[in-house]
């Protein structure tokens, strides 16, 4: 499949190494700073890249600029550290038939689906990610190509099939069954050898104790942690007390508050000094509900840039009509109800709510995803704008132990960085205008 070229960049020269493709210094002058810290902008400001790391951070008159720079003025945009979605689907793409998806584009996910979804999301100005539930040859070999500068995307971790009790067979590609502590001792460690960064479990309460102490055993020996994807809310508590190391997704609940259960486990490790880092995906059914009275978003030509085009028709035909897709939400007019409620009370209990966009879900296409659950963070969880920015770069990062590498505009750290038009200290919705993406020092928009 051929490739079309970025609007910047000559169509073979987004493939050199970071390092043959930033042989000279780039300064961002003149914009406004979020470092990711929390702290306050940084007016006129200037940022030094050289090769794949950042090597200076300083204003207009007091940082000097090397004379063999590429300047790049960002007067009147905001700079800061590109986001970490720590909740994503490479192997779908916003689909509105599942079993559709399935049968067709599953077996397509390495060679076409995965490659068109990273390249949109980071496009979108998400400079890692990781990726729950796609095949495992197809997310190892995804996150190989992008390291090697192959093709584009975040930077990933992986989780390759989840494990949960009874899958439908069509999904086992991406959802292993669990029959039994043996069966499910040696799937983690199939996992784990193959070298996938995190074990997905899904679904916990209905996987026996003998099960899940199998799963902890091999997360224990292989130093791989496990995540629990949360489908009930008596998964919560049942997760953390078997050792889970976060929690992903919010489930289908329709109680405002979580069980006393939930909340005793989610205080008793932040009263530890350990919150419980919970990406929820809130944004996948507020975006839902929100098309449901306004479709005009879907037709955005900018949810479809460098997407196949077959696919990207595909993905738009599928949800011409919206409410067959309420299936897969789960009765989401009364969760929408509940949603604002069940996030404060998981924060109020001690959770580190992060952000994890579940980009892939039906309608939740990954060029619009990420922006969506910062938003979701601030409107529904409470967060103001600067937190939702701060789960979205340095707490993500540390979530993924790669605090000093990535996750804030530092000397130092890779040269993951965007520019966006406006203001999101004010409007955090502007988080979807990117103007410039740098992963890894390489410029991609």
């Amino acid at each position: 499949m051929s490739r079309r070229p970025r609007p910047w960049l000559p169509a073979a020269a987004w493939l050199l190494s970071a390092a043959a493709a930033c042989a000279q210094p780039t300064a961002l002058v003149g914009g406004t700073l979020l470092d990711g810290s929390g702290g306050p902008p940084l007016a006129n400001s200037v940022v030094l890249i050289d090769g794949e790391r950042i090597t200076a951070v300083g204003q207009v008159g007091a940082l000097a600029v090397p004379a063999d720079a590429v300047l790049i003025p960002t007067a009147g945009l905001t700079v800061l550290p590109g986001l970490i979605d720590l909740q994503v689907r490479l192997a779908e793409l916003g689909h509105g038939d599942r079993a559709h998806w399935t049968e067709v584009y599953v077996p397509l996910a390495e060679r076409v689906v995965m490659p068109a979804a990273a390249e949109a999301l980071l496009l979108a100005g998400v400079t890692t990610a990781r990726d729950i539930g796609s095949p495992l040859e197809a997310a190892l070999s995804v996150r190989e190509r992008i390291g090697a500068h192959r093709i584009a995307g975040p930077a990933l971790a992986v989780s390759g099939p989840a494990l949960e009790h009874d899958p439908p067979p069509a999904e086992h590609a991406r959802r292993w069954p669990v029959a039994g502590p043996l069966d499910a001792r040696q799937k983690a460690e199939r996992l784990a050898h193959a070298g996938v960064d995190f074990l997905l479990v899904t679904g916990v309460s209905a996987l026996s104790d003998a099960e899940l102490a199998a799963i902890g055993a091999v997360s224990r020996s292989t130093g791989v942690p496990w995540q629990a994807e949360i489908r009930a809310d008596a998964d919560v508590a049942r997760a953390l007390e078997a050792g889970a190391a976060g929690l992903i997704g919010i489930g289908a609940g329709l109680e405002p508050e979580w069980p006393a259960a939930a909340l005793a486990a989610l205080g008793e490790r932040a009263a530890r000094g350990q919150p419980v880092p919970w990406t929820v995906g809130a944004s996948a059914l507020t975006n839902y509900e929100w098309l449901r009275t306004n479709s005009g978003p879907l037709d955005d030509p900018r949810w479809r840039e460098r997407l196949p085009r077959v696919v990207a028709d595909d993905v738009r035909g599928s949800l011409d009509d919206l409410a067959g897709v309420a299936a897969a939400y789960d009765t989401p007019a009364l969760r929408r109800a509940v949603l604002a409620a069940r996030l404060r009370s998981a924060r109020a209990a001690g959770a580190r709510l992060l952000v994890g966009s579940d980009a892939g879900e039906p309608a939740h296409v990954p060029g619009r995803a990420t922006w969506q659950e910062v938003e979701a963070l601030v409107l529904e969880a409470g967060l103001t704008p600067a937190e939702a920015i701060r789960a979205a770069t340095l707490d993500a990062a540390a979530s993924l132990a790669v605090e000093h590498e990535t996750g804030s505009v530092t000397p130092g750290k890779y040269a993951d960085i965007i520019v966006v038009r406006g203001d999101p200290l004010r409007h955090v919705e502007r988080l979807q205008d990117v103007e410039i993406v740098f992963r890894r020092g390489l410029r991609y928009r």
